[in-house]
């Protein structure tokens, strides 16, 4: 059976379940495809009445806030070493310099890192646990968090929603133009910030390599 034809099978409230519970996890911090996800419901409810934008939207918003907010708790408690066990499990996403990129940001950015990293694929499994690590303050992280939640997921189900009824008849032939549109934006902001995350290590080894400066002896 086609994908399409297996979800128009499966109730609206599943639906709603699944876009939840994954952006909520892959908030929290495990890596999941949460965006494809979003944009698959999305485009499945431009084309099927069953399936309500506004409640799809709501549990998106709900799993990405909820989740942030476990995120950050779980790396209040957990501390440095949580990050160092998450990089032991999950190399590819949790390397020293993925997470000193994101240190970066966050010294950089503050709050805002928050409200940024939610459009950006890697920076979203780090910005719950890594404000928690890095001890933002949790009203300066809500703040940052609910903003994101609402922009990110209720912006994204709306814009995919209304392009799908725009371009239903077109979208019915070629249904997987979107899920194309999601996964290679998906890669390309992975791909930078690996990219920026090679360049951090390399900085890093290359300090840790360097020759200590000599003291300079005091003049008599």
């Amino acid at each position: 059976m086609h994908v399409q034809e297996w979800l128009e099978t499966v109730p609206a409230v599943s639906i709603y379940a699944l876009v939840g519970v994954v952006i909520g996890l892959e908030s929290l911090g495990i890596p999941l495809p949460g965006e494809i996800i979003l944009v698959s419901a999305a485009l499945l409810a431009s084309q099927h009445g069953d399936i309500d934008p506004v409640v799809l939207g709501a549990c998106a918003v709900a799993g990405a806030i909820i989740g942030d907010s476990i995120g950050y708790a779980i790396g209040r408690k957990g501390g440095r070493p949580l990050l160092a066990w998450l990089g032991a499990k999950f190399p590819r996403h949790f390397s020293e310099g993925h997470i000193a990129t994101a240190e970066k940001s966050f010294e950089k950015w503050g709050m805002w890192a928050v409200f940024f990293g939610r459009f950006v694929a890697l920076l979203r499994i780090f910005a719950g646990p890594l404000a928690g690590v890095l001890r933002m303050p949790y009203w300066k992280f809500l703040t940052a968090n609910v903003l994101g939640g609402i922009l990110w997921a209720g912006g994204t189900t709306a814009v995919i929603y209304y392009v799908g009824v725009v371009a239903e008849s077109w979208l019915k032939r070629f249904s997987w133009l979107g899920l194309v549109v999601a996964l290679l934006i998906g890669l390309t902001s992975m791909l930078v910030l690996k990219r920026k995350a090679k360049k951090v290590t390399a900085e890093q080894r290359t300090a840790a390599l360097a020759p200590e400066p000599e003291p300079v002896p005091a003049a008599d």
